[in-house]
């Protein structure tokens, strides 16, 4: 009997130590994993290839859009519309950056209530919107209604912009072709003339934009759904309504 207790007590032993060896990987398992997060491969006709590294922890909702409007080859032929010292931007229909979209979403950065941690350091992917503080006096609503206003268009930082952090939502890191990034932001820009002086400016439209030729993502086969949107706001109405009502807004 005490023979059986022993081989039993030792069996429960070694069932103990496998069954706490179990859990102790699974622990570390759990502390070491980190989910892949998706990868965007953007083609930039005679430059090359930008990957982006997206990040659906700092803003779910962006990135949500970003990978729906790529998968429907909404960026496929269109141009990087504006170029600077510190970024480049792209993604507007219209090719100037006054093109406008029927939906928009939720900046999803600190100012606008997203606990988002990103930087704007430089390589990162940045979501561009519309900035009505210059009304603001008319409305306090108009400051939120350009933080609400992003969509499609996008920028890429060439240097580390504190400006932008906490304003404007970072939602992905280029690991791969910034020499692209530095080469486009360097380009020849068109100049203006004005009228009444003839003084001429440089802008920040590029003489030959480069092209956007295809734009795929890999998100390792994790589906991320469809993101929230809302019908943009258009400031144009909401001015002409605002004066032919006698100053008040809708």
């Amino acid at each position: 009997m005490k023979k059986n207790g022993l081989i039993l007590s030792i069996i429960l032993l070694i069932f103990v130590l496998i069954l706490g060896g179990f859990l102790a990987y699974g622990y570390y398992q759990k502390d070491t994993y980190s989910l892949k997060r998706p990868i965007v491969s953007m083609e930039i006709k005679n430059y090359g290839t930008i990957k982006i590294e997206l990040y659906p922890d700092m803003a779910p909702n962006t990135v949500k859009n970003f990978i729906k409007l790529i998968n429907e080859g909404y960026y496929n032929g269109l141009t990087f519309h504006r170029v600077e010292e510190t970024l480049i931007q792209g993604g507007d229909k219209a090719g100037n950056g006054t093109g406008q979209t029927e939906q928009s979403i939720n900046g999803e950065f600190k100012e606008n209530g997203y606990n988002n941690e990103m930087k704007f350091e430089r390589g990162t992917l940045g979501l561009a919107r519309q900035d009505f503080t210059y009304y603001s006096s008319l409305s306090a609503d108009l400051i939120e209604k350009g933080y609400n206003s992003g969509y499609a268009q996008f920028f890429i930082t060439a240097e580390d912009v504190e400006a932008f952090n906490g304003y404007y939502t970072a939602f992905g890191k280029v690991i791969e072709g910034m020499e692209i990034i530095d080469k486009i932001k360097a380009l020849e820009t068109t100049t203006e003339t004005d009228e009444e002086t003839g003084e001429k400016t440089k802008t920040t439209k590029p003489v030959n934009p480069p092209v956007i030729s295809n734009v795929t993502v890999d998100t390792f086969g994790v589906e991320y759904g469809e993101p929230e949107t809302h019908e943009s706001f258009d400031i144009n109405s909401w001015m002409m309504n605002y004066y032919y009502s006698g100053g008040l807004s809708y």
